[in-house]
């Protein structure tokens, strides 16, 4: 197998499982992965979705929590589906990154660093990040 097919490869696997990351957590979030205090379910209902966004964002007026739980929800379904068909690469890696650099970040000031770590949220920032430097570079060779 020629280096370039092997490239192709590894993009394509970073961004599936970047993907499908993303989709596994709406899931837990709308029961499909089992019901709330269930082993191994984060949330397990939206309600308790948006308990933990709240939990996350002490900051915000308690009015914007439902939306702010809607709005990142939508968002990782549609970067899940652009990862997947290879739209707007370079954007959606981006966007990855921010987002989840800021939960990480609201994970580790809320709770602690070890959860981030330990739910590999960094991680997946890290490798969203990857995405885009590589995606970037390549538009802009095309450019």
């Amino acid at each position: 197998m020629n280096l370039l097919l092997n490239e192709k490869l590894i993009l394509l696997y970073a961004r599936l499982f970047l993907a499908f990351s993303f989709l596994s957590a709406v899931a837990d979030r709308f029961g499909f992965w089992g019901s709330v205090g269930e082993e191994g379910i984060a949330w397990g209902d939206f309600q308790s979705f948006i308990e933990y966004v709240a939990y996350l964002n002490p900051f915000l007026f308690d009015s914007l929590i439902p939306s702010l739980a809607y709005v990142v929800t939508a968002l990782e379904i549609i970067l899940a589906l652009f990862l997947i068909f290879g739209i707007y690469l370079k954007e959606s890696s981006f966007i990855s990154f921010i987002m989840l650099l800021l939960f990480a970040l609201a994970m580790s000031f809320t709770s602690s660093i070890k959860v981030a770590f330990d739910y590999s949220v960094f991680s997946a920032s890290g490798l969203a990040l990857l995405l885009f430097l590589i995606y970037y570079k390549e538009k802009n060779k095309l450019a």
